[in-house]
C-alpha cells in the first residue's frame, strides 16, 4: 500500500503523454526567439503603442495666412498656429505639408481656404479656421455651449490595442509553434521514428494542443496583466468567460497551425502557408485599427475570420462587460474553424 503513491506518479510521468508533452516544453524553452515573440514583444509592442498613443491634449495645427487681417482674426482660435507668410510661401508649405491650412483674401471681402479634403488635419484645420472667422466677422452663436470632457480608461487606444495584441499574439503562437514543429520532425524523419513507437499517435498531436493550453496561462497573463497594471485597462467581463475565449481561440488556431503543417514538407513551404494564412487577418482584423474602417462588402467576409471573431469577443469582454450569451456569434465563428479544420487536417495529415 505504501508503494502505491509512488508507483502511481512513476506511472504517471512515464505515461506517453506526460513524455511527449514535456519535449514540447523542452523544444519550447530551448529556443530564445520563441520565447522572444511570445512574451517579450508583445510587451514592448504594447508599451510602445501605448506611450505612442496616449491621452493627451489635442494637437496644435499649422496655417498659413496671406494677409495681416486673416492673421489677427485666426489668431484667436488656440488649436491654430497661424503663420503670416506671402503668397508663394503659402502654397509651398501646404504643397510639402508644413501647414495643414493656407487661408487667403478672396473677393468682395471672401475668404478662400486651401487643403487637402482627404488629410484629416487639413479638414479639422479649415473648421476651426472658418469658425475664428466668422467670430471676428461678428457672428454670435445663439446657443451657448461648453465642453464636459471625458477620460474614462475604456475609450483610449490602449484600450483598444490591448485585446488585439492578444488575439494577434494567441494566433501567432499557436500557428507557428504548432506548424513549425511538426514540419520540423517530419523534415528529421522524427514522427517517422515515432510512428515505428507503441505510442498512440493521437497522443502526438494531442500533446501539442495541451502544451499550448498550459503556456496560455503565463502567455495571456503576461500582456493581460501588462496592461491592467502599467496602463490600468479595464477588465469589465467576467474572468472565466475571458479565460474561456482564449483557450477557444487557441484551440481553433491550434487546428489551422495543424490544418497548414500536415502536408508540408519543407520549412519554407510552412513558412509560406502561414504567412499566406495570416498575413490577410493581421491587416483586416482589427488588431490596430478598427475593421469598420473597410468597405462594407467586405464586412461578412472579415467578421467569418477566426481572428476577428477572438479580437471582438475579447474587446466585447474586456470593454464593455460583455457576458458569455453576448459573445456567442464570435464563440460560433471559432468553434466552427476549430471544428472543421481539426477535421480537415486529421483526414490530410501526413506522418512521413
Amino acid at each position: 500500500m505504501s508503494n502505491s503513491k509512488p508507483e502511481a506518479k512513476r506511472a504517471f510521468s512515464e505515461h506517453p503523454l506526460v513524455q511527449l508533452i514535456g519535449v514540447r516544453f523542452r523544444e519550447f524553452l530551448r529556443e530564445p526567439e520563441a520565447l522572444f515573440w511570445v512574451f517579450v514583444f508583445p510587451l514592448l509592442l504594447a508599451g510602445g503603442l501605448g506611450l505612442a498613443f496616449r491621452n493627451r491634449p489635442a494637437d496644435v495645427l499649422k496655417v498659413a495666412a496671406v494677409s495681416p487681417e486673416i492673421t489677427a482674426s485666426l489668431r484667436q482660435e488656440k488649436l491654430l498656429a497661424v503663420e503670416q507668410m506671402p503668397a508663394a510661401s503659402a502654397e509651398d508649405a501646404l504643397r510639402t505639408g508644413r501647414v495643414a491650412l493656407l487661408v487667403a483674401p478672396g473677393s468682395n471681402g471672401a475668404v478662400i481656404y486651401r487643403y487637402d479634403d482627404t488629410n484629416p488635419e487639413g479638414r479639422t484645420a479649415r473648421m476651426l479656421a472658418d469658425a475664428a472667422m466668422q467670430r471676428a466677422a461678428g457672428r454670435i452663436d445663439p446657443v451657448t455651449a461648453s465642453d464636459q470632457l471625458m477620460r474614462e480608461p475604456g475609450s483610449r487606444y490602449i484600450d483598444f490595442l490591448i485585446p488585439g495584441l492578444l488575439g494577434m499574439n494567441l494566433m501567432g503562437s499557436a500557428i507557428w509553434g504548432l506548424g513549425f514543429s511538426i514540419v520540423d520532425a517530419r523534415r528529421k524523419k522524427l514522427m517517422k521514428r515515432l510512428v515505428a513507437t507503441p505510442m498512440p499517435r493521437a497522443y502526438y498531436l494531442l500533446s501539442f494542443i495541451l502544451s499550448r493550453l498550459l503556456l496560455l496561462v503565463v502567455e495571456v497573463g503576461a500582456l493581460v496583466g501588462f496592461g491592467r497594471f502599467v496602463f490600468q485597462v479595464p477588465l469589465r467581463g467576467s474572468p472565466i468567460a475571458l479565460v474561456g475565449l482564449c483557450v477557444l481561440g487557441s484551440l481553433a488556431f491550434s487546428a489551422l497551425g495543424l490544418l497548414i503543417s500536415s502536408r508540408a514538407q519543407t520549412i519554407e513551404a510552412a513558412s509560406g502557408l502561414m504567412n499566406l494564412a495570416m498575413m490577410p487577418m493581421w491587416i483586416v482584423s482589427g488588431v490596430f485599427f478598427s475593421a469598420r474602417r473597410f468597405p462594407d462588402a467586405l464586412q461578412p467576409i472579415i467578421k467569418a475570420l477566426p481572428l476577428t471573431a477572438l479580437i471582438d469577443a475579447l474587446r466585447a469582454n474586456m470593454l464593455q462587460g460583455a457576458s458569455f450569451a453576448h459573445t456567442l456569434p464570435q464563440i460560433g465563428i471559432l468553434g466552427a474553424w476549430l471544428v472543421v479544420c481539426f477535421s480537415l487536417a486529421l483526414t490530410l495529415f501526413r506522418w512521413r
